[in-house]
């Protein structure tokens, strides 16, 4: 029963589309290349409801995001290239083939960094003799994202620390190299270097299982809220941020630390 009502709903969704393909002149002309920005959009708006834990957000950003792949299906149908069948057809068969500990005979011992590892080496093994390890990484996908994703990869096929206390060492170095830079006056090295130090403690915190662009993004939303408090603060004292001194705005700075 169950079922049947996940197929109505799917089934819906797939002829309301057909529908506004045909009758809307916005959805008729659109093409993959005009849809990008706003898929991509909706994909930070799904991430942002995920951070906030917001439940009925994330319902309503999924089902942004669905109708979205339900359009690129409903394009590539009128091509004769794939339709809604193939994509899910394609993904079902991906999914059963990369985890062979589930519906194969492989035994992963119930560890999860197993799992990862023959994930990605399945990967390898369905491309073609020109594809590398981190050819499947997003060219536009955001550098901090990107940096963390590069890292998974080689990870997963040996090139990682023996130990994670290790990476430590290697931050503290590119640390020392952006002070030297910064010694130097050497602008397009201080770059080069900062960009190392990223990269490095990115890796740390993958190593430490954290996320880097979910942990940058709450200090961010952190930020705001107590900037704005210090914002609110200030006006209602009828003063101006431009005229308080730097303690003036810290000690009001710290009383937002106590709404975190």
């Amino acid at each position: 029963m169950e079922n049947d009502k996940r197929l109505a709903a799917f089934a819906k969704l797939l002829d309301i589309m057909d529908e506004l393909r045909e009758k809307c002149p916005w959805d008729r002309k659109q093409t993959f290349e005009s849809l990008r920005n706003n898929t991509i959009e909706e994909t930070y708006e799904l991430a942002d409801a995920v951070i906030k834990k917001d439940l009925n957000e994330i319902r309503k950003e999924l089902g942004d995001l669905l109708l979205h792949i339900v359009f690129y299906a409903k394009i590539g149908s009128e091509t004769g290239e794939f339709d809604i069948a193939d994509v899910i057809n394609g993904i079902c068969d991906k999914l059963v083939y990369r985890h062979p500990h589930v519906f194969g005979n492989v035994d992963v011992n119930n560890d999860s960094e197993q799992v990862v590892k023959n994930w990605e080496q399945l990967k390898l093994s369905e491309k073609d003799g020109n594809k590398t390890v981190l050819s499947g990484v997003p060219v536009a996908l955001p550098a901090l994202v990107k940096a963390n994703r590069i890292q998974e990869k080689v990870s997963a096929v040996g090139f990682d620390w023996d130990n994670r206390h290790q990476v430590w060492e290697k931050v503290i170095e590119e640390y020392n190299e952006v002070q030297t830079e910064i010694e130097n006056k050497n602008s397009e090295h201080l770059e080069q270097e900062f960009g190392d130090l990223i990269f490095a403690i990115v890796n740390a915190a993958r190593l430490y299982d954290v996320d880097p662009e979910t942990a940058l993004e709450r200090t961010n939303k952190k930020f705001i809220n107590r900037f704005e408090y210090l914002e609110q603060q200030t006006i209602k004292q009828g003063r101006s941020l431009k005229t308080m001194t730097l303690d003036e705005m810290n000690e009001i700075w710290e009383e937002a630390k106590k709404f975190d």
